[in-house]
């Protein structure tokens, strides 16, 4: 069962080892973060597609992400280790 305490989870997806190293380089030379760049992609997503309760959780998380930065002292730095 998960912890519905833990804001932010690590989740897995299948996706081809090559597809995921040409993304982590060209996200690199744009200066992305991998897992920022499908943070916003999925924000966007439901932004677009989402219904009335999609879009109330999305307003939810995004409020648990700002006092979760505000307890940590802001967004995580991006490195390149990514």
């Amino acid at each position: 069962m998960a912890d519905t305490t833990d804001h932010t989870f690590s989740t897995r997806f299948r996706i081809p080892r090559r597809m995921w190293d040409a993304y982590g380089t060209a996200a690199a030379r744009q200066g992305l973060d991998r897992s920022a760049d499908l943070v916003d992609h999925v924000r966007d997503f439901i932004r677009k597609h989402g219904n009335e309760q999609e879009l109330a959780e999305l307003a939810a998380a995004e409020q648990e992400l700002t006092e979760r930065r505000a307890r940590k002292g802001g967004r995580p730095k991006k490195t390149s280790s990514t």
